[in-house]
């Protein structure tokens, strides 16, 4: 994750002081308070054929890990659109959004602390083609998923997907 050092408004160095209980960082020059905040990411748990499916990462971090379609929210973009918009770039696939399964603190992907939000989904199509950051599609029966899951947040959203279904 990068920390800015620098004011985005007057080029500043940034100073950390203590401010609403919390250390910040803080233009001296200025006063504009540079807040870290986490970045909110969506995903799906989607299944075909009772098997969950899953895409290989083309790109780092964690590239060549399996995860479950999802990515980054873009800015005014709801988080049930961001779904939906995620599972088609990365696998093609026409999806109906469900149920929330839930939201989790992604806090080892190294670009930024994320708070995805993943929701269940059913697919609508049968045909899928990897694409976007995805370099592969994969369909795992729930007992024999893959070792290599690139995010802990991934692998907390399938348990707990697994205590509703089972």
């Amino acid at each position: 994750m990068t920390i800015p050092r620098c004011c985005a408004r007057c080029g500043a160095r940034l100073r950390t002081r203590r401010l609403d209980g919390h250390p910040r960082l803080c233009c001296p020059a200025c006063g504009r308070v540079a807040y870290v905040n986490p970045t909110p990411a969506v995903g799906v748990v989607m299944t075909s054929g009772g098997k969950l499916v899953m895409v290989r990462r083309r790109f780092a971090p964690k590239a060549g890990r399996w995860s479950l379609p999802a990515g980054f929210m873009e800015y005014g973009e709801p988080p049930r659109r961001c779904a939906i918009r995620e599972c088609r770039e990365e696998t093609g696939a026409r999806i109906r959004l469900g149920g929330l399964v839930g939201v989790y603190s992604g806090d080892d992907d190294p670009r930024c602390h994320a708070v995805l939000i993943v929701y269940r989904a059913e697919l609508l199509s049968r045909r899928m083609t990897a694409g976007d950051d995805a370099s592969e599609i994969g369909l795992f029966a729930f007992s024999r998923l893959p070792r290599d899951i690139a995010f802990r947040a991934h692998r907390q959203a399938i348990r707990d997907y697994l205590k509703t279904v089972f």
